[in-house]
């Protein structure tokens, strides 16, 4: 047990207190964003937003770019989404739960590929050698970017997107050091599960009225 204990301490052994509490602020506000996003409460884009704001200024004093720009991105997309979640007819939600049809399974596949092509980019850009781990960071940031366009048009596939770069994310977070985060998208994973039965659930229950 202690060996668990110093993996998530010994990484802010050097870090600011500061730091330290913005990191536990945007883990509060990124797990409540999942458990508002499994109720499908549009309350998930304002939380949300409080996290991803504080994880780009945390991921850019580390470097990360990539998971930076993911973030950065994520802020953008809460607004978006926000505002469609929020749309309503007669008082009905016009964007209801469905799936993805076979143009925006294709436009997911090229949102990945692109973004990927992009968060190279932006790497290079910044002048930063690229690891191996960096290039895991590129492909999840794909994943990712694709499952909160997804998200925001109330797509059920955003919840394997999300379970699939979550499993991913949370033993190369570990391997960071980042023992909070890490610890996160571990919780992260299991909230997505769950999102996805829920949600599998509202859309069966409306396909069979």
């Amino acid at each position: 047990m202690n060996h668990i204990f110093n993996f998530f301490l010994s990484a802010y052994q050097d870090t600011s207190t500061g730091d330290v509490l913005l990191e536990a602020v945007a883990f509060v506000f990124g797990i409540a964003s999942v458990v508002y996003s499994k109720k499908e409460d549009i309350l998930v884009y304002p939380v949300g937003l409080v996290a991803t704001v504080i994880t780009v200024y945390l991921l850019y004093k580390a470097q990360y770019f990539g998971d930076m720009m993911m973030n950065f991105y994520y802020s953008a997309m809460s607004i978006y989404g926000w505002w469609n979640w929020s749309r309503k007819k007669n008082n009905k939600t016009i964007v209801p739960i469905s799936r993805t049809t076979s143009t925006e399974k294709r436009i997911g596949v090229f949102m990945v590929l692109i973004t990927m092509f992009i968060t190279s980019i932006v790497y290079v850009y910044f002048g930063y050698d690229l690891k191996p781990e960096n290039y895991i960071d590129v492909f999840t940031s794909g994943i990712f970017f694709t499952a909160m366009w997804y998200m925001a048009n109330k797509k059920i596939e955003n919840w394997m997107l999300w379970i699939f770069a979550d499993l991913i994310t949370v033993p190369l977070y570990a391997y960071r050091g980042l023992g909070m985060l890490s610890l996160q998208y571990l919780i992260f994973t299991i909230l997505a599960v769950q999102g996805y039965l829920a949600w599998r659930k509202n859309l069966n229950n409306t396909q069979a009225i």
